[in-house]
Formats: C-alpha cells, structure tokens, sequence
C-alpha cells in the first residue's frame, strides 16, 4: 500500500506547509480534514520550522496525532496515508 501511495503523490505538491510556528493544533486538524477528503496527504516543512525540530520529529508527531500511517520522509516533506472512517464514507455517499 506504502508504495501505491508513494506512486500516486509523486508528482503532487503538498497541499500543507508547516510554516515557523512548527507542528500546531491547527496544522493537525487541516491534515485531519484532508485525510478525511483524501485518505493521503503530502505536507511541506519549512526550513524555519526545522530549527526546534527534525522533519522526523514532526512527521511522527502529526501521524499520532491524526491517526494516520506516515508513508515516507524525504527532505523537507513527507507523506501521511489513513482510511477512510466508514462515517465518513456513509456522509458523502449519502451526499452524492
């Protein structure tokens, strides 16, 4: 599954940056909310976010805190995948 994930955000941006306050609340409930939208995420550290802590750090830190899978860690950037929470699934079929 890691490299099917891998695959499919290869050549994506990421669509969450972690800007110089570091890994917040805030930073945690939009991945959540992504997660929720698109079971996987790619999110961009930056280098001002790097001084406190490693991309690693932040990385396994957000994976705990959303409940997610981290997929991989390269460079600055790194990639959380999670399944779909079967309510989640039921709303937007429901929607459709």
């Amino acid at each position: 599954m890691k490299r099917h994930v891998k695959h499919e955000l290869k050549e994506e941006k990421p669509t969450i940056h972690v800007g110089k306050e570091g890994f917040t609340e805030q930073s945690a409930k939009e991945i959540d909310k992504q997660l929720d939208q698109n079971k996987m995420v790619k999110v961009k550290i930056l280098k001002s976010a790097l001084q406190t802590e490693s991309t690693k750090a932040i990385a396994t830190k957000a994976a705990e805190q959303t409940g997610a899978s981290l997929v991989e860690v390269r460079g600055h950037v790194f990639i959380l995948y999670r399944r779909r929470k079967k309510t989640a699934a039921i709303t937007s079929a429901q929607r459709s």
